[in-house]
């Protein structure tokens, strides 16, 4: 990456299904679009008349009895932000000691002042602030596991049930996830509310009054929820602080996870220590058990507030297949789980999981069903396993018998297993020299029932002007069980199933166009959407955008045939992020990344 500015290098963006970097047909890498209201400059008359009785009254941070906050000690946050940020006699800083976020929360205030306050940081000193402040004024753990799916970018349909016209309030213009990955005091909180109606005026109609309120302002009412629910001081930041230190990580993990589309993967994490007790290097060699393929990766990684894992891994070095890795280090140091993700909309990626490999670890088999009267080649994958094992070494549960043993090495145990015609269908427990195979073995009689996930799916069109956001469906087979009925307590899932896959109208409107225009969906279920902007070819030069059922049939060895579905919508592309790149003739140098790449 030699001769690109930090901006630049912090603005690549390349989708990809796979984790070795391949992306799909016509996806192009691209700069993620600012957001429209804040590409010029609003007067300075309307900012003060907003702002300032906030300010008058939350500036103190202490007028209701409230005086809690964290001192500020790193002189390089002082040395770059008291010039705005006040610091009195007891460390105190406006605004800074007053508030707790995540990483990515205290990238996004750096990022807001670069942009909108003409603040001027250079890349280190950029990333020193953030890993103080997420050090010292971050979440613990227990606070950040609610909002998990903010950080780790999963594509949810999540409620806030606490407060539905809180969440009303707040997600007409971002996720409630990025509310309560934060702490703050009454006052910090009210003060907030003044910076989005100051930077952003359009808020009070478009979020705050749309709805219309029955008493007050709705956002009077939003503070008095956040600052009750989500409070600067909580026990479960005093427990943490005193237990709080970087994590002692480094050795060899076990890897398992599950990428939507390709199935099950296993392989080994390598962590050795950084260049300080937060940092790490990391080298992953996994396989996608369903094909065989085998990927190898090397990363780095800072691990923020002790626990929040932030790291990017490539092949072979090549940036266009940086994979980003959002975990949690595990209290006890024994487990890190988390989401690893690349693509424009973050859309591609495995859920993940390491267990430390002091001894044998058993991270799980492939497949993990077979039909009764049947045969199968089963490998339990591991770490450290013995090698060497034999049939008596292995216990696949009642009807099911070890034919022959193919392979057993450090890594996997690999053997033929056969089913008896009449074996009960169940699911087993399975033990591998002694030790139980986590994921249970299921004998079944038939695939009764199809199931695709996500079963509502979204996906944005673009390749023009616009990233595409792509979507990925994959179909798992279930039997109904001992009572004969779908989608019961006793169903036994029987893991992923090769399927074929098609695109059905969505029926709600008459003379419905969409499969015709939207996009195409591939053998795989991921599904690409078409180019962005009005379609002249389409009647009333409609975007390429509409709803369809994407369908999973299954063809049984017998003829028989089995289908599922799930609802997806191609919408527009997301044309306002509140997180800006460029204002005007300013070029943002601060990384986007909070792991230190």
């Amino acid at each position: 990456m030699a001769g690109r500015s930090g901006a630049e290098r912090a603005l690549r963006q390349l989708p990809g299904p796979r984790l070795s970097g391949r992306r799909p047909s016509g996806a192009r890498p691209v700069s993620r679009p600012c957001s429209a209201f804040v590409s010029r400059r609003l007067p300075a008359a309307v900012l003060l008349s907003l702002t300032i009785p906030a300010l008058a009254t939350a500036q103190q941070n202490g007028d209701d009895g409230d005086d809690e906050g964290i001192p500020v000690t790193n002189e390089t946050v002082i040395d770059a932000c008291q010039r705005c940020h006040a610091v009195d006699d007891d460390g105190m800083m406006t605004r800074i000691s007053y508030m707790r976020k995540t990483p990515e929360g205290w990238q996004q205030s750096i990022r807001r002042m670069v942009t909108l306050n003409n603040v001027e940081l250079d890349e280190a000193v950029a990333r020193d602030i953030v890993r103080y402040l997420s050090d010292n004024h971050g979440i613990a753990p227990e606070e950040l596991r609610p909002g998990r799916f903010e950080v780790e970018r999963r594509l949810i349909d999540w409620s806030y049930e606490p407060d539905e016209d809180v969440e009303d309030t707040c997600s007409q213009c971002h996720s409630m996830g990025r509310v309560i990955t934060q702490r703050r005091t009454r006052e910090e909180w009210d003060l907030l509310m003044a910076t989005h109606r100051g930077y952003y005026p359009l808020s009070d109609g478009q979020g705050f009054m749309r709805f219309g309120a029955s008493s007050g302002h709705p956002k009077d009412a939003a503070v008095r929820h956040l600052s009750g629910e989500f409070p600067l001081v909580t026990p479960e930041w005093t427990a943490w602080s005193a237990t709080k230190r970087p994590p002692r990580i480094a050795g060899t993990w076990a890897l398992s996870g599950h990428d939507p589309g390709f199935g099950p993967i296993y392989g080994t994490v390598e962590i050795a220590e950084g260049a300080d007790a937060s940092s790490f290097i990391t080298r992953l060699r996994y396989e996608y058990v369903r094909t065989g393929e085998r990927i190898e990766r090397d990363g780095r990684t800072i691990v923020y507030t002790g626990y929040q894992w932030r790291g990017r891994s490539f092949v072979g070095g090549d940036e266009e297949t940086a994979l980003r890795e959002v975990m949690m280090v595990e209290r006890g140091w024994n487990e890190i789980n988390g989401r690893w993700f690349m693509g424009a909309y973050d859309e591609f990626g495995p859920d993940v999981k390491l267990v430390r490999a002091n001894g044998p670890v058993l991270s799980g088999l492939h497949p993990v069903a077979v039909r009764a009267g049947t045969t199968a080649t089963v490998t339990v994958h591991g770490v450290n396993l013995a090698e060497g094992l034999g049939p008596d070494d292995v216990d696949l549960g009642p009807g099911v018998e070890l034919v022959r043993v193919v392979e057993s090495g450090s890594d996997r145990f690999t053997a033929e297993v056969a089913a008896a015609e009449d074996a009960a269908a169940g699911a087993r427990d399975v033990f591998l020299a002694g030790q139980p195979v986590p994921g249970a073995f299921t004998v079944y009689e038939t695939i009764d029932r199809i199931a695709v996930t996500p079963e509502a799916g979204m996906a944005r069109v673009g390749g023009g002007n616009f990233p595409k956001g792509f979507a990925q469906f994959e179909a798992t087979a279930y039997s109904n069980g001992p009572d004969g009925d779908p989608e019961t307590g006793d169903d036994l899932p029987l893991g992923h199933v090769d399927v074929t896959w098609s695109v059905e109208e969505y029926a709600a409107v008459f003379d419905d166009d969409d499969i015709e225009y939207i996009g195409t969906l591939d053998e795989g279920g991921l599904f690409h959407p078409a180019i962005d902007g009005p379609n002249p070819e389409r009647s009333g030069m409609r975007n390429n955008i509409g709803d369809v059922w994407v369908v999973a049939t299954w063809h049984g060895p017998d003829g028989e045939e089995v289908r599922g579905r799930a609802h997806l919508i191609v919408t527009v592309p997301l044309y306002m992020r509140w997180e800006p790149w460029r204002i005007g003739d300013i070029t943002l140098v601060l990384p986007r990344r909070t792991d230190g790449s």
